[in-house]
């Protein structure tokens, strides 16, 4: 596959919008019949902040049948024709994004892809289909359809948020598996627990704010050894629970380093794997719910573990905001 002359001249006229859930923001690239061709240097060029439209991601939206992904015909089949074929901000490949996922979803909705009182929406993506659902703004009193009535903006979202909740799919970690995390602003490497949610992460669990303040993610965390796929890596602390909701709630505050991505304000994925780790550290009895708190906003996440209590299914919830449309030139 040849680099084009310049950056955008395979993509010239083609569709974009503008969106972000948490603040983790990504470009959607219109390219429904599979007509454009994803150069890697094309896809970092248009990510840039500087050179680029600027995004965590660049999401093509694309017919599942159409696409030539492996595994997306048969997703196609099953019920979900859009895929959601993603990238980094370097323009290397991701099996997965859960803030992304959700801004897609809404972007199938408000473009008039699927229908507006869709209950269910099926998305293809590299880690399988995942099934969306809107769902009530945390935030509000009552969401219907497009029209949202509530009690105030305080909390998790404003009233122009959309909200949306993932089955994630299945999840699973290895408690027997270590690996050293040593990072800037930290003077001792920290121990992490490898959790797979789509994506590969490594969650370290710090014990003051001002330890999570006081980490520097200019740079990658080094781990060792290194996992095979590389890893994001989250970093958490815990908060007191809520005892007034069904259950109980945990509550953590987490930063996170993406690979390929660098520091970014919010992760999908790596919030139910923060939320994963910190439900096997507290014990069988501890919430299945939790609140993650991230610099871009607030995520809800929900897991349903087997038995043996290092694997089972995670859903995510939380907002997806679109905030620009255009051409590129």
């Amino acid at each position: 596959m040849s680099t084009p002359d310049t950056p955008f001249a395979a993509w010239t006229d083609a569709a974009f919008l503008k969106g972000h859930g948490t603040q983790n923001d990504f470009v959607l690239i219109s390219d429904d019949d599979s007509e454009l061709e994803m150069h890697p240097e094309t896809v970092a060029t248009l990510a840039d902040r500087r050179a680029g439209l600027g995004a965590d991601g660049i999401i093509r939206i694309v017919r599942s049948a159409a696409s030539g992904i492996p595994g997306a015909a048969e997703q196609a089949e099953a019920g979900a024709e859009w895929f959601m074929d993603y990238y980094n901000n370097d323009g290397s490949l991701s099996e997965m994004c859960g803030n992304g996922v959700r801004v897609f979803a809404h972007a199938l909705v408000t473009s008039g892809r699927v229908p507006a009182d869709a209950r269910d929406i099926l998305v293809g993506t590299r880690d399988g289909i995942k099934t969306v659902r809107t769902t009530l703004n945390p935030a509000l009193g009552v969401q219907t359809g497009d029209d949202v009535v509530g009690t105030g903006t305080s909390g998790p979202g404003s009233a122009s948020d959309a909200w949306y909740t993932i089955d994630m799919g299945e999840w699973s970690l290895d408690p027997s598996s270590s690996v050293l995390v040593d990072t800037g602003g930290i003077e001792v490497a920290r121990p992490g627990l490898r959790v797979a949610t789509g994506n590969p992460h490594t969650v370290v669990a710090l014990a003051e704010h001002s330890e999570l303040d006081a980490a520097d993610l200019r740079d990658a965390p080094v781990l060792d050894p290194v996992p095979p796929q590389g890893s994001n890596v989250e970093f958490i602390v815990m908060e007191p629970a809520r005892s007034d909701v069904a259950g109980g709630e945990g509550a953590l505050r987490m930063r996170v380093f993406e690979r390929g991505v660098g520091e970014t304000r919010s992760c999908g994925t790596g919030a139910c794997a923060a939320a994963i780790a910190a439900h096997h550290w507290a014990g069988e009895k501890s919430p299945l719910q939790w609140r993650v708190d991230v610099p871009g906003g607030q995520l809800r996440i929900e897991i349903d573990p087997n038995p043996e209590d290092t694997s089972g299914r995670v859903s995510l919830a939380g907002p997806a905001v679109l905030v620009a449309s255009g051409t590129i030139s």
